[in-house]
């Protein structure tokens, strides 16, 4: 199914070099519409949080020279920029249920789709301007999204931007773990809560990690590249755009 879902708000191109720059412009204008229904302390927050987004899209990205991580051996992870959000896609094959025994909940799926990111925003239909600022700043707890995913990758994800990346068996078991540990599994069951997800072939699960504005899906999948051994840094990840300036010269865009 591609993203987004009927009546979820797409997401800026991927492609377009100034999206947060026009939504800071749209929100400011915004802010004198509802300046005198928000508290003076709501208000100070939204300019801390419009001001912080313009100054981290403004940044200088940092340099990533190539790193051939794979071999002729090399497992091959995707990188998929949604244009405010981004994700992890894995070939399901290539993942040992004992290091990551939720895919065993997708026997369907020939890949996985994973992502990070608040529980309250992230699995909402239409998140409106107070669940935006309640996760920035407020968050009650994160979740990973998973999404089963059947056929060619790039027939999935519509018009989003994806970058093949190839890691070594090594960097890729480092990966498989990061994700892993990102699940939140309870000591007496074992097992990872689970509820619907944003598909009939996805599953929201409790994770561990607080998101706020500086600790997103963004610099969640940064983290994840990092820990990899991939030179990505996710200081520099604060939007979908800055991390794909970091990623893509580590592999090959498919789209």
């Amino acid at each position: 199914m591609p993203y987004p879902l009927p009546g979820r708000k797409r997401c800026p191109s991927g492609n377009d070099p100034q999206p947060v720059k026009l939504v800071f412009v749209s929100l400011t204008r915004y802010l004198g519409v509802v300046a005198t229904s928000i508290s003076v302390q709501q208000r100070n927050l939204l300019w801390i949080f419009l001001v912080t987004l313009l100054a981290f899209d403004c940044s200088a990205p940092i340099a990533t020279p190539k790193s051939p991580v794979g071999d002729g051996s090399a497992k091959t992870v995707f990188f998929v920029n949604y244009g405010w959000h981004s994700a992890i896609v894995l070939r399901k094959a290539d993942i040992p249920a004992a290091a990551l025994p939720e895919i065993m909940d997708f026997p369907q799926a020939e890949y996985l789709e994973f992502g990070w990111g608040d529980r309250d925003y992230y699995p909402a239909m239409d998140p409106g301007f107070g669940l935006a600022i309640k996760a920035a700043f407020l968050s009650s707890g994160s979740v990973v999204h998973v999404t089963g995913i059947r056929g060619a990758v790039e027939n999935f994800f519509g018009t989003a931007e994806i970058v093949d990346i190839n890691l070594s068996i090594e960097a890729f078991q480092r990966l498989v773990k990061f994700v892993s540990d990102s699940f939140y599994r309870s000591p007496d069951t074992g097992g990872a809560e689970a509820r619907p997800g944003l598909y009939s072939n996805s599953r929201f699960y409790v994770a561990t990690g607080q998101f706020h504005l500086f600790n997103t899906c963004n610099t969640w999948v940064a983290a994840a590249f990092h820990t990899a051994g991939l030179p990505v840094n996710p200081a520099f990840a604060f939007t979908a755009g800055n991390l794909s300036q970091q990623v893509k010269p580590l592999g090959a865009r498919r789209k």
